[in-house]
């Protein structure tokens, strides 16, 4: 096996948050399914990974029961089911040696959030001498608020911002930055071949 598919972080967590109806890509999970439909008729490894912030007391605190895989999406048995409490797939888990024990020489990532956790993801990888594949239309994000806006505004006024980075534009930068330095940026169709 030298490829391997990582979902990352396409969990109920998300859709716990108000945040949720801003998503960008409403075909993300059906892209996702796509390839992890192909992933496993080639015979590639499926990796699954959920982020986790244990104490938080938020969505992603492990005792809310969100930190699963959405309810479209069921891991195999046999494929790994990663939990990390960082933005990348790597430093807080054994997605590294489990990679290495199944031979994987090259990665394709996919998930939430496209400029955040995929992004990052696909950073480590290619720094580890992996050859990282980022399929946009199978990423989704939500729009960014200013820096300087409050940490308790209401979606209404994250969109009413005009400081707020939309969603389009955050995809957009994202593959900028890493096509042809990171990853080689695909569609699923373009991985899939259908």
């Amino acid at each position: 096996m030298t490829n391997a598919l990582i979902v990352i972080d396409v969990q109920e967590s998300f859709r716990a948050r108000p945040l949720w109806r801003t998503l960008d890509n409403p075909g993300l999970i059906g892209n996702v399914r796509r390839l992890v439909d192909a992933a496993r008729a080639d015979g590639s490894l499926v990796v699954w990974v959920l982020h986790a912030e244990p104490g938080s007391a938020g969505v992603f605190d492990p005792v809310h029961g969100h930190v699963r895989l959405v309810a479209e999406l069921k891991a195999a048995a046999g494929e790994p089911v990663i939990v990390k409490t960082s933005h990348n797939a790597f430093s807080t888990t054994n997605l590294g040696q489990t990679l290495t024990a199944a031979g994987v020489r090259s990665v394709t990532v996919c998930g939430l959030r496209t400029e955040q956790c995929v992004e990052t993801t696909a950073r480590v990888a290619a720094d580890f001498g992996y050859d990282v594949t980022f399929v946009t239309d199978a990423t989704g994000t939500f729009p960014i608020p200013h820096w300087e806006a409050p940490a308790d505004q209401s979606v209404e006024e994250l969109l009413a911002d005009p400081r707020t980075l939309a969603a389009a534009d955050v995809k957009a930068r994202t593959e900028y930055a890493l096509a042809g330095r990171f990853a080689t940026v695909r569609t699923t169709g373009g991985v899939t071949g259908s």
